[in-house]
């Protein structure tokens, strides 16, 4: 599974234009926003699933695109939302990527 792909299939698209990845679903749209800091860090603080999308690994599609665009462009990652913050510490292969 790339990390652009949800196990079901669906495809995270990235939109830089308004910082944000997104994944169109039945329920709703689900997100992950960002900003670009000065120092040129990615402050990921954000992460959206509508309600009954939740726990279906909606969230972690997104982080898993998210930081692999990171680490494609060089960018160190400030993870301020919750949910990418313990994401990032549950998967040791993309701790290094996190200030």
């Amino acid at each position: 599974m790339s990390p652009s792909d949800h196990r079901d299939g669906r495809k995270t698209e990235h939109h830089p234009d308004s910082r944000r990845f997104t994944l169109a679903l039945p329920e709703g749209e689900a997100r992950l926003e960002y900003r670009e800091l000065a120092d040129g860090r990615i402050d990921m603080f954000r992460t959206y699933v509508p309600p009954a999308a939740r726990g279906r690994g909606i969230a972690a599609a997104l982080v898993r695109r998210a930081l692999a665009w990171a680490r494609e462009h060089h960018a160190r990652v400030v993870p301020t939302c919750s949910f990418v913050r313990r994401y990032v510490t549950e998967h040791p292969d993309e701790a290094d990527l996190a200030d």
